[in-house]
């Protein structure tokens, strides 16, 4: 039973109590019945647009989700079996773990090679050193 049906039940059993109106009482109880019928009203309309709105952020996690495996070609799984470990490519794959996530990512030399880059876990920027590696 949601929210505007239980209202109507309760409006059901004031009118078979034979609630008199036109006491005090009476007048207090229909006043909160009606009001009572406006929140469920306006709380079934938010949610509504609630589950609208869910439904359009996971459509958006979809989306963002499929430009992620574009822009990196790859998933993120980082084991043999994956993509940024195909054999055509001549560029070493490095593992990378966020610090702030603990998410692992994969890069390739050109990547390492920018400097930095967003985690696309948690947005955090990440900086890549190479002058430590280049002296050994």
């Amino acid at each position: 039973m949601n929210l505007s049906e239980k209202v109507s039940y309760l409006k059901g059993l004031m009118e078979g109590l034979s609630i008199d109106e036109s006491t005090k009482e009476g007048k207090i109880l229909t006043v909160m019945a009606d009001i009572l019928s406006d929140v469920a009203v306006s709380v079934e309309d938010m949610q509504d647009q609630v589950d609208e709105v869910v439904d359009v952020v996971e459509m958006l996690d979809d989306d963002l989700g499929e430009l992620e495996k574009d822009y990196y070609e790859f998933d993120d799984c980082c084991d043999d079996e994956c993509d940024c470990y195909d054999d055509e490519d001549d560029d070493d794959i490095y593992e990378v773990v966020c610090p702030t996530c603990g998410d692992t990512i994969c890069l390739n030399e050109g990547m390492l090679e920018e400097g930095s880059m967003t985690c696309p876990g948690c947005g955090e920027l990440l900086e890549f050193d190479l002058d430590d590696e280049d002296e050994d």
